[in-house]
């Protein structure tokens, strides 16, 4: 199978890149290499003949097109996203016109092309999703999003994703195009951009510096490793219902406090300090504005239907997580000095505006 993978040089986008030539599909990625991505993540598979590489933004329909007439692929995994929360609030625009208008050229030109091909059932058009778009859950566990929940998104970029979400089953129900869709939990793993929670955790944490914890740490989310959702997604797409939508999550519930705490007792373990423990560092700060409460997955429909679960608990997936960054220094230490890194962004501070992100979504 051809796929043309968007945001493949991001984080979630890579790991799919990366399985998908390994299970020897036919890659076509095509991604804007804006400041959270980065071509290193697929290095692994660039000399592969199975991969190709199209430097290309979703915001521009004539390269959609030609991308399209070029390679003509048999389905579409649609990860290329602005995805960071805290960005969305400080430049909401870069949000609506990449999450928004972005998506749009893409199912105009997904459709053109199914279209000249005579529109084949086979085609898939495969939207990856948030579980922001359900907005915040009460600490009852009991209760979880379900693909039934009800929209409540409360952030420019939960709302940006829940209008792709709904631009995307609108043309499959006005226009037949075959499509799937699926909302996951938090991500976590290697190759994950240095401004999301766990590796700000892990790499203040090495430099001696705070490790900031939004509010008191109570929020929850629900946590995958990015592995275990590269092979849902690929899944998903080979054997989900089209007009259908699958929750991926990883079954790992975990306040953020008490992830920070796992995190540095893992490296109490590894990389000791010479005195202390690494949660010394530990440090609240100001929360920010709509913070959602807790987001957990009832992943029932998905094991149901298609048989999968997670096979990574967090505790593993964290040790690994952290091993990968104490060994991969070559690769996030020139990410540090990206634009908006490290710094406190998300405060709602007027004409603040922050880069571009079309790599996928990858929450913190």
């Amino acid at each position: 199978m051809k796929l043309l993978v968007t945001g493949g040089a991001g984080f979630i986008g890579s790991a799919v890149v990366r399985l998908a030539v390994a299970r020897g599909h036919e890659v076509v990625n095509l991604d804007a290499l804006t400041y959270a991505a980065c071509e290193a993540n697929v290095a692994e598979v660039a000399d592969s003949p199975l991969y190709s590489f199209e430097h290309a933004d979703i915001r521009d329909p004539e390269a959609l097109a030609r991308i399209f007439a070029t390679h003509a692929p048999d389905a579409v995994m649609h990860l290329a996203a602005e995805s960071h929360v805290d960005r969305s609030i400080d430049g909401p625009g870069a949000f609506v016109e990449t999450n928004v208008t972005g998506t749009y050229n893409m199912l105009e030109a997904a459709r053109a092309h199914w279209e000249r091909q005579g529109r084949p059932e086979s085609f898939r058009f495969h939207h990856i999703s948030t579980d922001e778009v359900f907005g915040s859950l009460p600490a009852d566990p009991a209760v979880k999003f379900t693909e039934a929940t009800p929209y409540d998104p409360r952030s420019p970029y939960s709302a940006s994703k829940a209008a792709s979400d709904h631009l995307v089953r609108a043309w499959h129900e006005t226009y037949g195009l075959p499509v799937v869709l699926t909302n996951c939990s938090n991500n976590y793993g290697p190759y994950h951009f240095p401004e999301k929670l766990i590796p700000v955790v892990i790499l203040n944490a090495l430099a001696g510096k705070e490790l900031p914890i939004y509010g008191k740490g109570e929020n929850i989310r629900d946590w995958l490793y990015v592995e275990d959702h590269a092979d849902a997604l690929l899944l998903v797409l080979e054997k989900g219902v089209p007009g259908r939508s699958y929750n991926i999550g990883g079954e790992n519930e975990r306040s953020n406090l008490d992830l920070v705490r796992a995190l540095c007792a893992i490296l109490d373990e590894t990389r000791p300090r010479a005195e202390g423990s690494y949660a010394d560092q530990i440090t609240f700060v100001a929360d920010r504005p709509g913070h959602d409460a807790r987001y957990a997955i009832d992943p029932s429909r998905i094991r149901a239907e298609l048989g999968w679960r997670p096979s990574v608990s967090v505790e593993e997936g964290l040790a690994r997580t952290v091993a990968w960054y104490l060994e991969n220094e070559a690769w996030w230490r020139p990410l540090l000095d990206r634009e908006g890194v490290g710094q406190r962004l998300g405060t709602g501070a007027p004409g603040r505006e922050t880069g571009s992100d079309p790599a996928g979504k990858a929450p913190a």
